[in-house]
């Protein structure tokens, strides 16, 4: 293949058509002259590896117009350096002693042995992306949950990049630079997939996917896929189908060229009518009725609300941060065997159990779906009708995993949706959960004096005493007062 350029550059066609493979190259040598007797310059490098060359050259042309030097680079498997490339020292062309295929063919073998070593089965190989605009904001912290939420997806994280720039670019969101060395990264150690700690827009994902040639999905994805997973009820199921498909929708934007534009069809599609049209109205009409789905379901959850209150037991629902241990608090508690991971998101659907204090009354409590920070809105809306039962509750006990770096962070962003609910003003117990991992008996208590919380560790039924005598304290001084709790127990106290 020859390119003709001009004193600015040369443009280089689509490659697309070319070999590709995490451990190949393209089969393509790139070699050209500059004008001026100059290096490799950092263009010819960024092609180098955007385009998984074999090789690439500079040729110098002499003033007589014959080829002076050749300097020369090409890709290296990953290495305590961390480079991405070696530039050899230039050398006229006919001293190059090198039998190329064979040299390709043993870098390729070894790119090939280095993933090996891995030992990854994992079909999802990522590397995890952030930008973040302040170096204090906890970024590391953020894509360390990231972490955790692609590896809850069965993903192995191959490595994570953090860019600190004033803003995101528009429309790689790191830098063009930043990406083309993230790229290179992939091609050395064997990653085929980007996740962002962001929301992406469609045109982010089709340019960077575009780009690097790499799967790219958001953080909004993740979880979404996570929920997908986790849900076993019917009502689950409708719940996070309508999240995906919600988020879905905005996101069919462009047609597919390889489909042409259909000649009608059945069910009075009108003629001309595009397969993305058809998939945008099919996306609409699954939504209406899984939306109609769930109002049923919400109907039906009300007539059990509603049997719960003429039976005259108070109600108390568990909230919390994602793996903060309120489906542990909730089996311990009454006894339950309600799934029980350490993973996020293990538990989506809601489960009630009868509580039976030491003075024989007995409550309703719940756990609830597990919060997250930046909770995806497709996914709030979806669960709108499940959290929106927190508003029957008559006393909240919030769980918090103390023994998390972040707890703090994790309170605020737990508050935030209560107050995004309309129920932050409910009657309230912090559960400093975890309490067994936490040494410092002098700053747990401390702790506890700040936040107003009970110390405790979910796994031990002894550590919940003084959890139940102040749900014991704090439910005759709820709205549920007047409904017979403080009545039943003076009962039992006579």
């Amino acid at each position: 293949m020859i390119i003709l350029g001009d004193h600015k550059g040369i443009l280089i066609p689509d490659l697309d058509a070319f070999r590709a493979a995490s451990t190949r190259f393209k089969g393509l040598r790139l070699i050209h002259t500059h004008l001026a007797d100059e290096e490799l310059s950092p263009e010819d490098l960024t092609d180098l590896s955007h385009l998984r060359l074999d090789m690439i050259g500079a040729l110098q042309v002499l003033e007589d117009g014959s080829p002076g030097k050749l300097f020369w680079a090409h890709l290296i498997p990953e290495n305590p350096q961390g480079d991405y490339w070696l530039i050899h020292e230039p050398q006229e062309p006919h001293r190059l002693d090198l039998n190329f295929l064979s040299f390709i063919a043993a870098l390729e073998d070894e790119f090939a042995r280095q993933q090996k070593t891995r030992k990854i089965d994992a079909a999802e190989k990522a590397i995890l992306v952030r930008v973040e605009k302040n170096p204090l904001a906890g970024a590391q912290a953020s894509i360390d949950e990231l972490q955790q939420l692609a590896e809850t997806c069965g993903v192995a994280v191959f490595d994570t990049q953090i860019q600190y720039r004033p803003q995101p670019d528009p429309k790689y969101l790191v830098g063009r630079g930043r990406l083309a060395a993230i790229d290179l990264r992939a091609t050395q150690i064997g990653a085929n997939l980007l996740i962002f700690d962001h929301e992406l827009t469609p045109a982010q994902v089709r340019s960077i996917g575009n780009f690097t040639g790499l799967k790219i999905i958001d953080r909004t994805q993740v979880i979404l896929d996570i929920f997908a997973r986790r849900a076993h009820s019917r009502e689950g199921k409708i719940q996070v189908e309508l999240a995906q498909l919600k988020y879905l929708l905005p996101r069919l934007m462009h047609k597919d060229t390889s489909l042409s534009r259909l000649a009608g069809g059945i069910g009075g599609l009108g003629p001309g009518e595009t397969k993305l049209e058809i998939d945008r109205r099919r996306i609409r009409e699954r939504i209406h009725r899984l939306e109609k789905d769930l109002k049923s379901i919400t109907k039906s959850r009300g007539q059990r609300r509603g049997r719960r209150e003429r039976s005259g037991l108070p109600v108390i629902s568990i909230v919390g941060y994602t793996n903060a241990g309120k489906s542990t608090l909730l089996n311990t508690l009454t006894k339950s065997a309600v799934l029980v991971e350490d993973k996020l998101f293990a538990t989506l659907d809601t489960k009630s159990a009868r509580l039976r204090f030491p003075h024989d009354t007995e409550a309703i409590i719940t756990d609830t779906v597990g919060f997250i920070r930046n909770l995806p809105q497709e996914l709030f809306s979806a669960f709108r009708a499940t959290l929106d039962e927190l508003q029957e509750a008559d006393l909240l006990v919030h769980v918090i995993d103390i023994s998390n770096d972040q707890f703090e962070e994790q309170i605020t962003a737990v508050e935030n949706i209560l107050e995004e609910l309309d129920i932050s003003g409910k009657p309230t117990i912090r559960v400093l959960n975890k309490a067994d991992r936490f040494h410092d008996q002098e700053a747990l208590q401390f702790l506890c004096k700040r936040f107003d919380a009970v110390a405790a560790s979910a796994l031990d039924r002894t550590s919940l005493f003084g959890l139940l005598e102040k749900i014991e304290a704090i439910l005759p001084n709820t709205n549920f007062a007047g409904r017979g709790f403080c009545a039943r127990k003076e009962e039992d106290e006579d």
